[in-house]
């Protein structure tokens, strides 16, 4: 894995203290085993911990995961809340399972409506929902106002796969006075799905909760389409290539931006590792 840092060196960072990391993913083994992405959001967690780091790890709880095999369950304290999207009501159920082999605990963002089917984002005919856009907004502001509930504010967010691509935007704009974000770096993994390929207007429209304006949606337009990551991107502190075909656009965002970077390594613990390494790196940007 090549690491690419503006106006940093190689050297490696220590930790004066424990810093907290928010590890939001659209996938991680054994809970689902959909892509690579799974078994890379398993490994990081592992060396992170083994680096001091303290990490809460959130994802959606499709209808793919069993909830009794992987002994989910829900927490009180946390469900309870209203989602809006789109002007509805949506319940947010907050479950929880302990990562085998690891202490630490995952929590599965849940809604009846929106993961209750038993597919990720394509039915059988793999073709995409219909209901993505509102998934992925529910998703989102769920994650924002679960970490609020927690009162646990991160050092770095950690964000991988198109279904997290709001959640920078909500930090540096519609969450940007909330005390519990406000020092947070955003770190945003690329893996060139196209959950927003199928996205149109509307998107924009939906997107735009508490304060937002439509039109700051726009740095997610991209040649009259959506393009999920490209509007993460811009509102990151630096961006890593999770898969192969990635490493092009990460790099050219990277010098565009001048931010750092990291490119993909097809050795799954090697781009753990180097992750964990740019974590140091990030803070102390």
């Amino acid at each position: 894995m090549r690491t690419f840092l503006k106006y940093f060196n190689n050297q490696h960072f220590p930790i004066m203290s424990k810093k907290k990391v928010l590890f939001v993913t659209q996938e991680l083994n054994p809970y689902t085993e959909i892509s690579m992405l799974s078994d890379l959001a398993r490994r990081i967690p592992h060396f992170a911990a083994e680096e001091g780091f303290e990490l809460r790890v959130l994802m959606p709880k499709f209808g793919i995961i069993n909830e009794r095999r992987h002994r989910l369950h829900e927490v009180v304290r946390l469900s309870g809340m209203n989602i809006i999207v789109d002007d509805e009501d949506y319940p947010l159920i907050i479950k929880v399972a302990s990562l085998p082999g690891a202490r630490l605990q995952v929590y599965f963002l849940d809604n009846e409506e929106f993961f209750k089917r038993k597919a990720v984002f394509v039915d059988d005919e793999k073709v995409d929902f219909i209901d993505n856009q509102e998934r992925l907004v529910f998703f989102c502001k769920g994650i924002m106002e679960t970490v609020k509930k927690f009162g646990w504010s991160p050092d770095i967010v950690h964000l991988h796969g198109q279904i997290t691509s709001l959640i920078p935007l909500y930090m540096k704009k519609a969450y940007k006075n909330d005390p519990v974000f406000q020092d947070a770096k955003i770190i945003y993994s690329v893996y060139n799905n196209e959950l927003g390929h199928s996205f149109d207007s509307k998107f924009l429209n939906i997107a735009a909760i508490n304060d937002l304006e439509v039109e700051d949606l726009d740095v997610y337009k991209d040649n009259g389409g959506i393009n999920l990551d490209l509007g993460a991107i811009k509102f990151a502190d630096g961006i890593i290539s999770g898969n192969e075909s990635s490493n092009e656009i990460v790099t050219k965002y990277g010098l565009d931006l001048e931010m750092p970077i990291v490119t993909y390594d097809d050795d799954i613990d090697a781009s753990a590792k180097a992750t964990v390494e740019f974590y140091k790196t990030i803070l102390e940007a």
